[in-house]
Parts: C-alpha cells; sequence; structure tokens
C-alpha cells in the first residue's frame, strides 16, 4: 500500500531525515516530530495511518504514549524504535500495544517492511492502556546484539499466550534463562515453573517422573507420588533436553499434548492438566527424526514457536556486559570485586567460548576468587585462557577455584620481576601459601556451608588449626558463608 500518512518521532535530526527519506521512496507521505508535544499537535494535524516513535524523547517516553495513541485513534499500528535494546523494552512495547518493535541501529529495508506489514494488516494493538508493564532491567537475559534482539522480539510475541516453544541452542547458551522469561513475564507468572532434565533422569523413571506414580506400581513404590505435570499445574513445565526422552516415553507425552489427560503410572484414573509447556534441545531433532529416534509428531507439537539461541562465538559485541555482570554478581555473593579493561574484554572477545555463556560466567568467579589486582588485564585475561585450555589437571578443590596452580605461577613469577636478582633472603614460601591457602579455605568453607569441623575433616587438619589458619589469612567463616 503506498500513499499512507506517516509520522515519524525521533528526537536525532540524522535519524528523522534518513527514514523520512526512506519511506517517501515507497510513495508514502511522511512528517516528522523531535518532541513529545510535536508529536501531539502533529497527530492532531496529519492524522497518520502509521506512527514510528523513539523511546526516549526530550519532553517523555515514547512507550509511555503508546496507549494514549491507541485509545485516541484506533487501530493506528504503532512501531517502536529505541536503543535501549533489553528484553524489558521489547516486552514492554508489545504489552502497550505497539505493532512491532525494533532496535537501534536498524536496517531501513527492516523498517520499511515493518510499515508494509502494518499498513497491510491494520492491526488494532490491544493491551489494557492503563496497564503497568511492571518489569524491571532486573530480567535474566543480557545482551543487545542483533541475535538476541531477534530473541527478545520472539519472547515478547509469545509471553502473552500458551503457544508451546522449543528453545534451540548449544550448551551453555542459557535455554532455561529464556524459559523462565516466558513464563515470568506471561499470565502464569504466579503459578509454578517445574522444569525436568531428560538426560539427568534413568530411562525407566523418566514415566514416572513426568505423570507420578501410585502405590505399589513398582517395586520401591511405597506411597502415591506426584508427577512433574501435576506440579506445574496451572503454571509452566519445562521439558530440557527433550532430544533425550526415550521413545518410548514419547508416545505418552504426545498423547498428553493431544488430549490433556494423563494416567499416574500404575494408575487407572486419568488428571486433567493445565500447564504450557516449553522444551529445550541442544540436539538436531531433524536428524534424530531421520535415524528414528525421535517422533516426527511430537516434533510438531512441540515446535510450534521455535526460539533460536545464539552461541556466544555469536555475539561477540554482548561479552562486555555479561563479563561485567558476572563480575557484579560474584561481589554480590562474597568475592572481591573486580573490574575489566576493555583490552582485557578485547581479550575476552577473541576467544572461541565452546561453552558459551556458561563458560564465561565460570571464568569472571575464578577471575573474581584468585585475581589479586582490583582491575582485570588482557594479560590476566589470556594467561587464565591458556591454562584453562591446557587442561591442566588439579585437585578437585583446587579446579573448582578455577586454577590455584596458575595463581601460584603467577605470584611467583610477579615476586621475580618485582625483586629482580636483589631476591630477599626469605619470604617466599610464606608468600606463596597466603595466595593458596586463602582460597582454599574460603572454598571449602563454603562447600560445607561454613561448618568449621567438616572443613577441618576435610582439609585433613584439626580444628584449632583450622582456626589459627583463618585468623592468619583474614578469611571471616561469616562471609564464606554467604558464597554456599
Amino acid at each position: 500500500m503506498s500513499g499512507a500518512r506517516i509520522l515519524v518521532v525521533d528526537d536525532d535530526a540524522a535519524i528523522r531525515t534518513v527514514v523520512r527519506e526512506a519511506l517517501r521512496r515507497e510513495g508514502h507521505i511522511v512528517e516528522t516530530a523531535a518532541t513529545v508535544a510535536e508529536q501531539r499537535r502533529k497527530m492532531r494535524d496529519f492524522i497518520p495511518q502509521v506512527l514510528v516513535t523513539d523511546v526516549i524523547l526530550p519532553d517523555g517516553n515514547g512507550l509511555d504514549l503508546v496507549p494514549e495513541m491507541l485509545e485516541d485513534y484506533p487501530g493506528m499500528p504503532v512501531i517502536v524504535l529505541s536503543a535501549q535494546n533489553t528484553l524489558a523494552t521489547a516486552v514492554r512495547a508489545t504489552e502497550q500495544g505497539a505493532f512491532e518493535y525494533l532496535p537501534k541501529p536498524f536496517d531501513l529495508s527492516e523498517l520499511t517492511r515493518a510499515v508494509a506489514d502494518a499498513l497491510a494488516t491494520r492491526a488494532a494493538a490491544g493491551g489494557d492502556p492503563s496497564a503497568e508493564a511492571g518489569h524491571g532491567e532486573d530480567l535474566p537475559l543480557i545482551g543487545r546484539s542483533p541475535p538476541m534482539q531477534e530473541v527478545y522480539r520472539t519472547i515478547a510475541r509469545v509471553v502473552a499466550n500458551d503457544l508451546t516453544v522449543l528453545i534451540l541452542g548449544e550448551s551453555g547458551t542459557g535455554k532455561e534463562l529464556v524459559a523462565r522469561a516466558i513464563h515470568d513475564l506471561g499470565p502464569r507468572a504466579g503459578r509454578p515453573f517445574v522444569a525436568i532434565n531428560m538426560a539427568a533422569i534413568p530411562r525407566e523413571l523418566i514415566e514416572s517422573e513426568l505423570f507420578g506414580h501410585e502405590r505399589g506400581a513398582f517395586t520401591g513404590a511405597a506411597a502415591r507420588t506426584s508427577g512433574r505435570f501435576e506440579q506445574a499445574q496451572g503454571g509452566t513445565l519445562f521439558l530440557d533436553e527433550i532430544g533425550d526422552m526415550p521413545f518410548e516415553a514419547q508416545t505418552r507425552l504426545l498423547r498428553v499434548l493431544q488430549t490433556g489427560e494423563f494416567n499416574p503410572v500404575g494408575g487407572a484414573r486419568s488428571i486433567r492438566t493445565d500447564v504450557r509447556i516449553i522444551a529445550a534441545t541442544h540436539k538436531d531433532l531433524p536428524r534424530l527424526i531421520a535415524e528414528n529416534t525421535f517422533r516426527e509428531d511430537l516434533y510438531y507439537r512441540l515446535n510450534v514457536v521455535p526460539v533460536r539461541l545464539p552461541s556466544l562465538r555469536q555475539r561477540v559485541e554482548d561479552i562486555g556486559e555479561l563479563a561485567r555482570h558476572f563480575l557484579d554478581r560474584a561481589a554480590a555473593e562474597g568475592l572481591p570485586r573486580k573490574q575489566l579493561d576493555p583490552a582485557a574484554i578485547d581479550a575476552l572477545g577473541r576467544h572461541s567460548w565452546p561453552g558459551n555463556v556458561r563458560e564465561l560466567e565460570n571464568m569472571m568467579r575464578r577471575l573474581a576468587a584468585l585475581s589479586r589486582e582490583e582491575r582485570v588485564t588482557a594479560a590476566i585475561v589470556e594467561q587464565q585462557l591458556i591454562s584453562h585450555q591446557s587442561g591442566e589437571s588439579a585437585p578437585a578443590l583446587v579446579a573448582t577455584e578455577g586454577g590455584l596452580a596458575d595463581a601460584v605461577e603467577h605470584h611467583v613469577a610477579r615476586y621475580f620481576a618485582t625483586f629482580g636478582r636483589d631476591l630477599p633472603p626469605d619470604g617466599l614460601f610464606e608468600r606463596v601459601m597466603a595466595e593458596i591457602e586463602r582460597p582454599l579455605l574460603r572454598l571449602t568453607l563454603a562447600a560445607v556451608k561454613g561448618n568449621q569441623l567438616k572443613a577441618a575433616k576435610l582439609l585433613g587438619i584439626n580444628r584449632n588449626t583450622l582456626r589459627k589458619k583463618l585468623t592468619e589469612r583474614g578469611v571471616d567463616p561469616s562471609d564464606v558463608r554467604k558464597m554456599s
């Protein structure tokens, strides 16, 4: 449809000009505004058929105005532009009734396509104009890269309904975080969110875990036990690693999805279920279908709305924000607060991250626990990456801390670099032991939730020695408990 009236609102003159000319080339009649006051005046005089608006304006918030515009001009699609490229913004734009949300920077072709779709459908944007969004920036998903923007937009479109969602992505990309976001932002938020990992349950127990069992249903079934479907009643059931579900259990799951009813193992009565299903896998389900290990009909039942999570190497521009978030979280848990140098972020961006976001989080926790410097430099990051990739083995507690041997090596190297040939006659052993013992004590106490008797037994020392070591190394057991 050409020749439509379109109002573009943005306080950036360059953006107004570029968007205006792009839409005029499509044959539209375009007016622009730089403020909320100017927008309101032009809405009355120009009466646009489509409104394209930025969020942050000099005298107001474009998102706050969407319900007002929809009330005053019913049926007018609103396209929201925003440099605040977060999940909260995408969801709030949808909740406020926006027809489309486009994160900045955007492609002009994407904007002209959105305008064409808006004009073609003339969708009446719904929603309660007086409703508050109620979602802050404390949502679990982080990242402003284009791949994550697409994830946010998909989430925003499905939170308000009960469509089944299939989350696809490599291990460590945050599939459960997406599932929780969909649940927490939707109408079932006040109800249970129940997760089950198919790969972690023995094959013979999958059906009992999902559907529960009656007393005497099998050896050891001493009492009736509810399954995950009952536990999630009214809420969301997250089926993680669905690709590992045994073939025989897939048949029962398919029937539940088709009928909305199930029978506990060993039971004759049917139970009506009301849950939203979200599934996830890192496996190639079409390949499993071809190998006859996954049911094709179940795949289509689950794959109503696919959400594809990018790997971390596909969203390198998010690494800095993620790394800072994980360091802040570690500090909130009692670990030393660290700051990342810009060069350190560049070094992180050069890593391939086969473990994705989970690997990055683990590395940030190691740096918070081990690095003696407040600022994390590129050299420290590169040393951690090299030592981690080398696959050097270490005792369990050392591996948990993230490579205490690396900290020793780093400290000794710094010691020699500081003193050169004029080494002090003594003190190196004590300095190195201090480097090792303090994080070792903190980790051990955290593992046993601050129980000093258990910690002493685990370390192979008596309790009095442990107390002495805690005093010598400046370890406060009350602070350590916060880590557990």
